[in-house]
């Protein structure tokens, strides 16, 4: 394959990706604090304290929340600033 075809691939997979609607993940760890989750997800994914404390909660007990539903694109911003921010995240669809 190649680049021009590649390069449409994967353009279509990200039209495909919006289309279907992807999900943000936050994935627990042992290094970061409750509050410090809570504020990141406050300041980052615009959640009001009371749902980022119930992710918070849910990323601790089960390892993993969905703590955002969107396009790829609209996600994508919210990841690279999770990941700054040393938080593991993942898009999904």
């Amino acid at each position: 394959m190649d680049d021009n075809q590649y390069k449409g691939q994967e353009e279509l997979e990200l039209e495909l990706m919006d289309d279907i609607g992807c999900r943000l993940v936050v994935y627990n760890d042992d290094y970061h604090t409750f509050d410090y989750v809570i504020k990141s997800l406050v300041d980052i994914c615009r959640h009001t304290y009371e749902q980022a404390e119930q992710c918070t909660i849910m990323i601790h007990y089960t390892g993993k929340c969905t703590v955002k539903s969107g396009g790829y694109e609209e996600l994508l911003p919210m990841h690279t600033a999770l990941l700054n921010k040393q938080l593991t995240s993942e898009i999904v669809r």
